[in-house]
Formats: structure tokens, sequence, C-alpha cells
């Protein structure tokens, strides 16, 4: 099985954008023990709704310094999101909010961590036997009549990079907040062990802003003539 890259292509054919805000998210934080001050870019579970969930301005906050009290709000969310996932600082939740314009094609990858798709070509590519699509709907405002159906594909955390791509002095994760202070390697290598056989698009567990697909996933796009603003990096595999 062949892996590949989603990227943005520079000149994009449609002319499709929006401002990328969800209507929650966990607080980014300041470690008390490695000391680091961040929040994740790039993770997001859009069916993950927060409406019931008490206290709803502790989940728009920027920064929670006290770490105890984020790991509360970390605890009070843990049940409504996906089973077994590292819940970050800054994990995005619910629905794409804010303004949007321009005319959308079948998939939009503005952002390189964020994949929009309407829902026919989803539909289709669903007939299609790819797993792991999850269309969540969006809350964009449109001007004008007749406003185009956007769906986000929530896209869960799988898969690795392997060692021999990554600095051979890193780190390892913070045995308290976990983050993982490695940039992107210009030449990423995936660790073959690590990628699931049931997900045909994922992004990685360890560099979440980058979206994977197989060429189960590629094949279908191509075929089906949806690939016009997206290009397909193959990855070596190890």
């Amino acid at each position: 099985m062949r892996f590949y890259w989603l990227r943005r292509v520079e000149h994009p054919r449609y002319s499709g954008g929006y401002d990328d805000e969800h209507k929650w998210g966990l607080p980014g934080i300041h470690c008390p023990l490695c000391q680091a001050i961040w929040s994740t870019a790039g993770l997001a579970f859009p069916s993950v709704d927060l409406s019931h969930v008490p206290e709803q301005e502790k989940y728009s906050a920027r920064l929670e310094e006290d770490y105890s009290e984020f790991e509360r709000l970390r605890e009070q969310v843990r049940p409504l999101a996906p089973s077994g996932v590292q819940l970050q600082p800054g994990i995005k939740f619910g629905p794409l909010v804010g303004a949007a314009r321009g005319e959308f094609g079948p998939l939009c990858l503005q952002i390189s961590w964020m994949l929009l798709i309407r829902p026919e070509p989803l539909a289709r590519l669903t007939i299609e036997g790819l797993q792991g699509l999850k269309g969540c709907r969006t809350e964009m405002r449109f001007r004008g009549k007749n406003p185009p159906a956007l769906l986000e594909l929530e896209l869960l955390p799988r898969g690795r990079l392997h060692p021999d791509c990554l600095p051979a002095d890193r780190l390892p994760p913070c045995t308290k907040c976990g983050r993982f202070g490695v940039k992107r390697p210009d030449e990423p290598i995936l660790d073959t062990a690590t990628l699931p056989s049931h997900l045909d698009l994922f992004r990685m567990e360890d560099l979440v802003t980058m979206i994977i697909a197989t060429e189960r996933f590629v094949e279908a796009v191509r075929r089906l003539g949806y690939e016009q603003d997206i290009l397909f990096r193959e990855l070596p595999l190890r």
C-alpha cells in the first residue's frame, strides 16, 4: 500500500476561502514541568458537541495558566471525544464557524491540516468503499443566496513518523503535557508498523498538521475528478 501527503496547490482553481474558527476548544497551557507555553495547531473534532457542558466560556479561552484547571476541563470533555485520542492543549471541538466567500470545489484544502468536502463528493467516495470519511456540518456564513453546503472531514490521529527522519538528539515527549517538540522534517518517512489498516484518510499522530491518504483514496479522487486543488506527495515507508 502506498501513502500520500495532501498538500495545497500554489494557485487553486477555485476561489473559495473561509475563516478557520471552531465553536469550542481546550485552552493552551503553561506546562509546570517542561515550562513550555503551547497549544496544538491542526487537531479538531468537529463532531464533538460541548453545548451542554458547563462553563462554556472556559472552552473559548486562549491560555490557562493553572495546569490543574486545564486537566479538569480536559477530563470534563473526554467522554465526548473519540476513544483513545490524546486531548492536547488547543484542540478544537464543534462546527467550523465564521465567514466564507467565493466558489468551492469538491474538496478544499485552504489550510494544510483541514479538509473540507461537498456532500455529493463525500457520498461518491463512500460508495467507492473508502474508510474513515466522516463529514461534519459547518456553520459558516455566506453572503448572497443559495450558499454551498460544506462539510469538514473529521480525521483521526493515527500513524507516526519513522525515527530515521527525526533528529537523533530529540528529546522525548514531556511526561506531563505530552509536548513533542520536533519540527516537521523536510523529507518525512512514515513508520509502516504504526499506520492504520482500516482508514483511507487520517492525520499523523505526532505531527497532526499532516493529512495522509492511502493510494485507494488518491486513485478514487483522481478517477472522479476531485483533485483540482490538492497535490498528492507519495511518502517513503520504513
